[in-house]
């Protein structure tokens, strides 16, 4: 099982599945993230998934830029 890539799932992500993804459980992806990640690509998401560092790298810029966007607001 691979996951598909994250820039293709990460914007349709609840906040609650990416402080999942982004939380202690990191590179390991938490069952609601799984869910999720199924319910946007359709792909079969295991429970044994973990994201690479390039992922997480990725995951960790957009919830950056993210935060601020909504500090500049």
């Amino acid at each position: 099982m691979t996951i598909p890539p994250i820039s293709e799932w990460w914007s349709e992500l609840s906040l609650d599945a990416r402080v999942e993804v982004l939380g202690d459980t990191a590179p390991h992806l938490g069952e609601k993230a799984r869910e999720e990640i199924r319910t946007i690509t359709g792909a079969v998401v295991g429970i044994a998934e973990a994201l690479s560092d390039d992922d997480l790298a990725y995951a960790r810029s957009e919830a950056r830029a993210e935060v601020d966007a909504a500090d500049s607001d």
